[in-house]
């Protein structure tokens, strides 16, 4: 099993983009994503490298497994 590795800003986005989100608003600091039936939306900061602790918790708020992320990064 691969691990979740820190990653930058812009591919985040489109993993999340490719499982459905879009992006509902952008500051120059955060990107806002959502996609209707979130409880709440999944806040991307514009960071050259993302750590793990906000992928997986990104992760955990739109319901996307580890699985299906490492899947979505491979194609992205």
């Amino acid at each position: 099993m691969s691990r979740i590795t820190p990653t930058d800003w812009k591919t985040l986005q489109r993993v999340f983009e490719a499982e459905g989100l879009s992006v509902v608003r952008q500051s120059s600091s955060h990107v806002v994503m959502a996609r209707k039936g979130m409880p709440r939306p999944v806040i991307i900061p514009k960071y050259r490298e993302i750590g793990r602790d906000i992928i997986t918790n990104n992760l955990r708020t739109a319901g996307i497994s580890r699985d299906r992320y490492l899947e979505l990064l491979g194609q992205v």
